[in-house]
């Protein structure tokens, strides 16, 4: 690889082309590289060639509905920044600036969250910059098709798990390139937070990804929701057929609200309507699932866990409803009793099976201490820890009366921790650990 650089930008030299990129505070980053394309409900093609040489104005983004929860929790959202793509198969290569050329640095590449509905790879809230250049590590963003474009299918004409078939195509293209950046192809770590941990879960137990990565980190999976979605899917995959012919992307993503399932008959499941879909390529049956896990379990390094307090995100910021009139102590309840549902006793079932399978395994938990932080350790508590960006997380919600200074502290040694694991798939006893973790290894 040979690079030219100028003032505030680097030329990446690769045999996928050349790629402009920006040199800001310490790293250089690779903005929206596009690593496939895709028809409408058809399998992501993967690029031999880059398109473009440039350093694209806006973030392109799947088209999404705009999350209020989200908006109000975590940030607003600037649309004039993104462009919708329904082709939303793009990547974003952060590297530190100071290299040798000799060095071949770990991969991580972050799966992001968001219901397998909203959000995209390269947002300010998940900016990794700061990691990046503490811990001398690569992270790739992956951007892919969600919603009605990636994750609802049922048939020939629109097939399920599009979206995970874009993340595969993500990690072939990482895997054949990334030596080009610096980074090491026979090191690479995939973390994900909520649906972006359960989209990682299974492509642990998916066809076509082998040697495509080596160890995983899951944060705040939803696994709870990953059983018996059958009959859901199926009515919403039926009730938004009449939108598959239809131009207008936007107008796809309104469309569907009417139509989403009600809580009331398909119970929790129901709040996330789109997920990954059993019994389709890439996937085996649901029924197969926990043995496929065991049976995989020497074949990657896994770190996993979830918040004290998740279900505090849904359940003590609601702005109306049930939850509004409850007193705390019942509030604090049905927190505990919905995160372990949901999130703690899926993971722990989880861990224990791969360890049954010989598996190397760590299980985690964050807790907060801070008494007056009324959702506590709730979900995303984790995401301004790993991804440290004051600038973007100033007006969040979720963060409300924590002094910024907690969370540098914190998420300083819970960086460093999580290196470490995807360094080596280790993590030693006597590592500094910040006071919010418990971690040990099954």
């Amino acid at each position: 690889m040979t690079a030219q650089q100028t003032i505030g930008t680097h030329t990446f030299d690769t045999r996928f082309g050349k790629i402009l990129a920006l040199k800001d505070n310490g790293v250089i980053k690779a903005k929206s590289i596009r690593y496939a394309r895709s028809e409408r409900y058809k399998l992501p093609v993967l690029l031999d060639t880059a398109e473009s040489y440039g350093i694209a104005v806006k973030t392109p983004v799947c088209p999404q509905h705009i999350s209020p929860l989200l908006e109000r929790l975590i940030g607003k959202t600037d649309i004039e920044n993104f462009q919708p793509d329904e082709s939303s198969q793009f990547l974003t290569i952060t590297r530190p600036e100071v290299f040798d050329e000799g060095e071949k640095l770990p991969v991580v590449i972050w799966i992001h969250g968001g219901s397998y509905e909203v959000g995209c790879g390269d947002l300010p809230t998940s900016d990794p910059s700061v990691w990046v250049k503490e811990q001398n590590i690569i992270v790739v963003a992956v951007s892919y098709r969600l919603g009605l474009f990636g994750f609802l299918g049922g048939n020939d004409h629109r097939p399920a798990n599009l979206g995970l078939f874009d993340m595969i195509a993500a990690l072939q293209w990482i895997r054949k390139y990334i030596a080009d950046f610096g980074g090491d192809p026979g090191n690479i770590t995939l973390f994900g937070q909520s649906s972006g941990g359960d989209a990682i879960a299974h492509l642990m137990i998916s066809e076509g990804v082998e040697d495509l990565f080596h160890r995983v980190i899951i944060q705040s999976a939803p696994l709870g929701f990953r059983l018996k979605r059958q009959r859901m899917s199926s009515g919403f995959f039926n009730k938004t057929q009449f939108l598959n012919g239809e131009s207008d992307v936007l107008k796809m993503v309104e469309a569907y609200q009417p139509f989403l399932p009600s809580a009331l008959k398909f119970g929790l499941k129901a709040s996330m309507p789109f997920c990954t879909q059993y019994g389709y390529p890439p996937l085996c049956r649901e029924e197969e699932s926990l043995d496929k896990w065991k049976k995989n379990a020497k074949k990657y390094d896994v770190l996993i866990g979830s918040n004290y307090d998740e279900t505090a995100f849904y359940v003590k910021t609601a702005e109306r409803g049930l939850y509004t009139y409850l007193h705390e102590k019942i509030l604090n309840k049905i927190v505990r009793k919905t995160t372990a549902f949901i999130y703690e006793k899926p993971a722990q079932i989880f861990a224990r099976n791969y360890k049954d399978g010989g598996g190397n395994i760590y299980h985690y938990r964050i807790s907060s201490s801070l008494k007056n932080n009324y959702t506590g350790a709730s979900h995303c508590l984790d995401l301004p820890l790993i991804f440290e960006n004051e600038e973007a997380w100033k007006s969040s919600g979720l963060l409300k009366n924590v002094l910024w200074e907690y969370i540098q502290e914190n998420g300083k040694k819970l960086r460093a921790v999580w290196a470490e694991f995807a360094r080596s798939g280790k993590i030693a006893d006597d590592s500094e650990k910040p006071e919010i973790l418990e971690l040990q290894k099954i």
